[in-house]
């Protein structure tokens, strides 16, 4: 009995029966600290890191079982991966193989990309955007931006940058040339109305598409092309349609601004300044028209061209009078001194 309890392990207890081990107890603890200790040097020998891996900063409790040795992540107390003799006898290569998608794999799976791209994503806004570009601006059509702006916030996420750019470039500008076809049939009388019904048209079109494609303006058109999406679809309009017409339209306007109201005076202004902010260099084809619009077409005024000046307002108020518009009461007028 007494040498039993010498082999015994010495327990205390307290208050609260928890059990302390004496100083054989912690001999007892060293010895399977330096047995596991040794066992894992084994294991480390046995199976060398892999190249590329996260270092072994944790510690692990090994756990022996009969498949293989299992560690138990003493932070988390999740199982980590088992271990076999084949992993450790793979070459670095062949495990590094494991982790990563082959060539062939990669154009497989980008292929697919590009093919839900096609079927899914592109059809939806494609239909959007038919829809925003023949609105008017008074008319009420039901879209949900929000749709539109996670279909594009997903191609750019996939990498379709570039292709949704194209397709919807590509789009514009067909639509642009319909319009521009539109245009060469319409009369002489009724060319600057219809002019400036597709322009306020595109500009309103281009309010609501510009905003839904800001995912993509931000990540593509302006880090990688150094350009702004509103400014490129403003450039088709200018290539496609005004550029192509504007030798029709500019002696047209000249012929409406001489002779008052044959075109709505607000029609005048919309389409001139719509002119100067698509081409400024279209106001020095008409820089009298022009200049009646927009501020500073003309050149500084020099003070020894003042009596010309002077002598230009004197011909244009009696014009004026001559055309039924008279100077009104001029009676309160203090006289001159030459009078």
């Amino acid at each position: 009995m007494e040498a039993m309890e010498d082999d015994s392990l010495d327990t205390k207890d307290d208050h609260n029966h928890n059990y302390c081990a004496s100083s054989s107890s912690s001999k007892v603890r060293t010895y399977l600290r330096s047995q596991l200790s040794g066992v894992s040097t084994v294991a480390q020998s046995a199976c060398p890191p892999v190249p590329g891996a996260e270092p072994g900063n944790r510690r692990g409790k090994l756990w022996s079982g009969s498949t293989g040795s299992k560690f138990m992540d003493s932070d988390s107390g999740s199982e980590s991966s088992e271990v076999s003799e084949t992993d450790c006898t793979a070459p670095p290569a062949a495990v590094e193989g494991k982790f990563s998608l082959d060539s062939t794999s990669k154009f497989l799976l980008n292929a697919m990309a590009v093919e839900d791209y096609r079927k899914n994503h592109w059809p939806n806004l494609e239909k959007a955007i038919d829809r925003l570009l023949i609105q008017n601006p008074t008319d009420h059509i039901s879209v949900s931006y929000a749709q539109i702006y996670s279909y594009v916030y997903k191609c750019v996420c996939q990498q379709h940058s570039e292709l949704l750019y194209n397709d919807l470039t590509l789009k514009i500008t067909n639509h642009l040339q319909q319009v521009s076809t539109h245009l060469q049939a319409s009369l002489p009388e009724d060319f600057i109305e219809n002019f400036n019904v597709a322009l306020t048209q595109y500009t309103a079109s281009l309010q609501c598409i510009v905003p839904v494609f800001m995912y993509l303006n931000k990540f593509y058109i302006e880090s990688k092309l150094n350009r702004d999406l509103r400014e490129d679809l403003m450039k088709l309009f200018a290539d496609h349609v005004a550029e192509i017409h504007v030798n029709t339209l500019m002696p047209l306007l000249i012929k409406a601004h001489s002779m008052p109201f044959q075109v709505q005076p607000s029609t005048m202004a919309s389409v001139v300044k719509g002119l100067h902010s698509l081409r400024p260099d279209w106001a020095q084809l008409a820089p009298a028209l022009f200049c009646g619009f927009i501020p500073q077409i003309n050149p500084p005024a020099v003070e020894s061209l003042l009596p010309d000046y002077a002598a230009h307002d004197q011909k244009l108020q009696l014009e004026l009078s001559m055309n039924g518009f008279p100077r009104g009461d001029q009676s309160r007028k203090r006289a001159s001194d030459d009078s």
